[in-house]
């Protein structure tokens, strides 16, 4: 077991699979993402995206707004923003975290599973969701956040222990972590 539970900053390799109109697969080794797609005529895996790069900033946001009421502060707070902005930004959601992510990889933007009242710690999995695709989003130049604590830090203490994610665009993950300590500072009410 002590070999699984290792922090996903000593991760060597990570990538996934997406099945539809094409088969692609998107895979780093630690130097760069680098993406695939199956040539049916041939058998293999043609390179059709080399050292892929994240946008720093988009104007995509990619949640599942069906547990808003139970969001905490700097989730409601940021969702609120992405939603007043001048222009708004733009939500994409498909509910399958792989076909979020690609969408995210390739056009920037913001994936995020946060916390929320019903999943005090998250509803995906560090080991084996939160840290190969972060390792992916990093390796693309994004960044992948728990709101507080980079994921790829995070010390493992059980094979399905859950965390919150935020993953994506730079500057836009950025600005949630700058929401997480801003109410962290906040003084609390008196009761």
């Amino acid at each position: 077991m002590k070999d699984l539970l290792r922090p996903g900053n000593e991760l060597v390799a990570a990538g996934y699979a997406m099945y539809g109109a094409a088969t692609t697969l998107m895979f780093t080794t630690g130097t760069g993402v680098n993406g695939f797609t199956l040539d049916p005529a041939l058998g293999e895996f043609v390179l059709t995206q080399r050292d892929l790069r994240i946008p720093r900033k988009s104007k995509i946001y990619s949640i599942n707004e069906g547990n808003a009421a139970s969001w905490d502060k700097p989730t409601t707070e940021y969702i609120t923003k992405c939603k007043t902005s001048k222009p708004p930004r733009s939500a994409r959601y498909i509910g399958s975290m792989v076909a979020d992510i690609h969408r995210t990889l390739l056009y920037g933007g913001v994936f995020s599973y946060p916390a929320d009242a019903k999943n005090k710690n998250g509803k995906l999995r560090l080991v084996y969701e939160c840290n190969p695709i972060s390792f992916l989003i990093e390796q693309a130049g994004g960044k992948a956040t728990t709101g507080t604590q980079r994921i790829l830090e995070v010390q493992p203490t059980a094979l399905h222990q859950r965390v919150p994610l935020w993953c994506g665009s730079y500057d836009d993950i950025a600005e949630v972590e700058a929401l997480y300590r801003k109410h962290a500072e906040a003084p609390k009410a008196k009761l």
